[in-house]
């Protein structure tokens, strides 16, 4: 079974995440986002703070790559999140003042990677940010991460068995 799992920051979203995979015995958890190094102490407490409620029997795998490291998953599989995902791909390629047509090449090729090797893993679920429902950006750079990620998440939906929106800690099969 395949989930995505999406909602609003503060949500829930990955709390449910961890949850539906909770009596799994061999689970990755994969980590796109960069990890604590200090020199965000906001951002080092997320990640600490979801380092804590993870089972210590779980492996994390912070990476990026996140294709090639659901390749390599033997078990189930945790990918938190998206979001971060697709920061760490703009920067890499330092796509966030490129012109569209590159930004769409480059974007499209890695999800379609991602999506091949999310079809590969048995159990897994996909943690992503519901973007489109509030604030309209008004900078260039929001604009691109909002409906960049609209696209990604509904890719990678499509692939996946179900879809789950967390608004308030509640849970809403799509």
């Amino acid at each position: 079974m395949r989930i995505l799992v999406t909602g609003g920051v503060r949500s829930g979203k990955s709390r449910h995440a961890e949850h539906l995979l909770g009596t799994a015995d061999r689970v990755t958890y994969l980590a796109p986002g960069r990890p604590a190094d200090g020199s965000d102490p906001d951002w080092d407490a997320r990640v600490a703070h979801h380092r804590t409620r993870r089972p210590a029997h779980w492996q994390t795998v912070e990476t990026a790559d996140v294709a090639a490291a659901l390749r390599e998953v033997r078990g189930a599989a945790l990918v938190d999140c998206l979001g971060t995902w697709l920061t760490a791909l703009l920067d890499e390629n330092a796509l966030w003042e490129a012109d569209a047509r590159e930004v769409q090449h480059v974007v499209d090729g890695q999800v379609s990677a991602l999506c091949d090797a999310l079809t590969t893993v048995g159990d897994a679920v996909v943690v992503t940010n519901e973007v489109g429902l509030g604030v309209v950006p008004s900078h260039r750079s929001g604009m691109l991460f909002r409906d960049l990620l609209g696209s990604v998440n509904q890719r990678v939906a499509a692939v996946c068995d179900e879809v789950h929106l967390v608004i308030a800690g509640r849970v809403l099969r799509l």
